[in-house]
């Protein structure tokens, strides 16, 4: 070896051609790069020829460190990659869940996307979809939003098993300005939370007042079930003495099988704090069943029926708080069936999980802390729990607007 020049990493041979080095540490490994010929085999005749192929071998090395071994990616459908999803890509998931995206893709995804291959498929596509469900359908925003999370859990599946390369992927999925959305939502649709007023609470007092769902609209309005927790709740689950309610299952039907099954989400397993109107009234109802248990004895036998539990065990469902006087079960269907007659005669808009909705915002008027009110709810998300006190503000600046008036 020659002499060392100024210039770093380039020297001169004893031949009188020059050379240049360089390093470069990868994974913390450091790894010496020589050259003392171009690629056409040419020695380098002058420092500036070395000093140029030293520039370009570090810019090439540093691609080749940056971008990940090229994949040769396997052609699949959409239709195949959904049934690989189903068979090992949600295993664990609720059996509702499952019920859900068998009813989006059977119904609609299949005949439109079943037979096109999944590396094919561009945002504009799946957007336009979207779009079309929403505005020409006429589908809840809601609903729309099943269709989305549903194409990432498919899109999802294909990369992580090589059937779309990376730059597709973070385009459909991941890159903020090209992955696919939701269309803008309606402004008829822009309201979340809606609550019932104190003059529908008053009709439905009365409505449901020795009805047989009755028990359940009280559940409902104070404690903020969902209705599957509501109709899964077994006396065992309810602590009179300090005043909690358990909730760690909820009522589902499995192939026409009612099954008590465990909630989808951690976060949703919970204790309920009961206020004392509500307290007092399952004391009373339990006194109830007591009697129950004599009076209707044949019939509560004959109408016994035994369900899995969470474990696997078979139960009573005599166990169940909202089973009738006479033994007979009931489901979430029970209730749904007031919600026409409560609008014809009435004029009240009844559905279950709006009593959820008024719960949760009447925590929120209380100045319950949000960490609170998402335990409580069993949200998994404290955006979700945020929405209840946006609502409350917008109730207040109405209440602001109002009151200036009065100045």
């Amino acid at each position: 070896m020659a002499n060392e020049k100024a210039t770093k990493g380039i020297y001169q041979l004893n031949n009188g051609n020059w050379a240049y080095r360089f390093v470069l540490t990868t994974e913390g490994k450091r790894k010496e790069y020589k050259r003392s010929k171009d690629e056409n085999g040419n020695p380098f005749k002058t420092e500036k020829q070395a000093a140029r192929a030293r520039e370009q071998a570090i810019r090439e090395a540093h691609v080749k460190q940056l971008l990940p071994v090229a994949k040769t990616i396997e052609k699949k459908t959409v239709g195949e990659v959904f049934k690989e999803y189903c068979e090992v890509g949600r295993k664990g998931k609720a059996y509702t869940t499952k019920r859900k995206q068998d009813s989006l893709w059977s119904n609609y995804l299949l005949d439109r996307f079943g037979d096109k291959y999944i590396d094919e498929i561009t945002v504009a596509e799946v957007n336009d979809y979207l779009a079309e469900l929403y505005i020409d359908f006429n589908f809840s925003y809601r609903y729309v939003e099943g269709f989305l999370k549903q194409f990432y859990l498919i899109f999802g599946q294909a990369y992580s098993r090589n059937y779309m390369d990376a730059d597709t992927y973070n385009k459909l999925c991941v890159l903020k300005n090209t992955k696919i959305t939701m269309p803008p939502m309606k402004s008829t649709d822009n309201k979340e939370i809606e609550v019932f007023t104190k003059e529908e609470f008053e009709i439905m007092d009365k409505y449901f007042k020795g009805k047989p769902v009755e028990t359940a609209y009280m559940i409902g309005k104070y404690t903020g079930l969902r209705v599957s927790e509501c109709y899964g709740l077994t006396w065992d689950k309810i602590d009179f003495e300090k005043g909690v309610i358990t909730v760690e299952q909820q009522m589902q039907r499995q192939d026409g099988i009612v099954k008590l099954l465990p909630l989808k989400t951690k976060n949703a397993k919970r204790k309920v704090y009961m206020c004392s109107a509500l307290q007092n009234y399952l004391l009373d109802l339990r006194e109830k069943v007591n009697k129950f248990e004599i009076y209707f004895e044949k019939q509560r036998e004959q109408n016994e029926i035994f369900i899995y539990d969470i474990n696997g065990d078979m139960i009573s469902s005599l166990m169940l708080v909202n089973t009738l006087p006479n033994g007979k079960i009931q489901t979430e269907y029970a209730i749904k069936h007031h919600s026409r007659p409560l609008k014809e005669k009435n004029q009240v808009e009844f559905n279950f999980h709006k009593l959820r909705h008024t719960y949760g915002t009447n925590l929120a008027l209380m100045n319950t802390p949000e960490h609170i009110l998402l335990k409580q709810m069993g949200h998994s998300k404290c955006q979700t729990t945020h929405k209840y006190y946006l609502a409350v503000s917008e109730e207040g600046v109405q209440e602001l607007k109002k009151n200036l008036e009065c100045m």
